[in-house]
């Protein structure tokens, strides 16, 4: 893929709130926007770092409200469905854009559900599927790598100044810095 056209993925929201252990106590506990706010934390890090252009698609099904688009980053983006649409049928409408894109062949698209009709439907246009327990594997693993990779490196003392100094020098500064004191 080139950068010209990073990968897409759309993620059925309140699919993946409802099978990640976690984020099922939140909204249980705390209700759907904090569940919904962790989620979007998560998939920002996730998506800045493989590069995907990803769309959270909450359904706002049984409210009387337009649909709304909201960008968090350039990586990243809120879909809040139009009243009576339902995540599956704006997933499926982008699928089937992709579908009749004639660039198709330079882009991919991924889509993230455990919505077995939906997988079918999105394979079945050509986007790729992940189902929400592979993508919170996906998660987890890019967490550690990331930690890994931040993990402090043990100090080179030996490229400290005062270890490379002679002592009759090292002398010489204490004097002066005890009569600054």
């Amino acid at each position: 893929m080139s950068s010209e056209h990073p990968p897409v993925m759309l993620v059925d929201g309140y699919n993946v709130i409802g099978l990640w252990r976690h984020l099922q106590e939140m909204r249980d506990l705390q209700g759907f926007d904090i569940a919904r706010s962790h989620l979007t934390e998560t998939m920002v890090n996730f998506s800045a770092f493989h590069g995907y252009k990803t769309t959270l698609v909450f359904d706002a099904y049984v409210q009387a409200t337009p649909a709304k688009a909201e960008r968090i980053t350039k990586n990243l983006k809120l879909y809040f469905t139009d009243h009576n649409e339902t995540a599956d049928t704006y997933i499926e409408r982008q699928c089937g854009k992709y579908r009749r894109d004639p660039l198709r062949h330079l882009k991919r698209i991924i889509v993230v559900t455990s919505d077995r009709a939906q997988q079918l439907t999105a394979v079945g246009f050509g986007a790729e599927w992940l189902s929400a327990t592979a993508l919170e594997q996906e998660v987890e693993a890019t967490l550690r790598s990331v930690q890994s990779r931040q993990k402090p490196q043990k100090a080179n003392t030996n490229n400290l100044l005062g270890n490379r100094i002679d002592s009759k020098t090292k002398a010489q500064l204490a004097q002066w810095r005890n009569r600054l004191n």
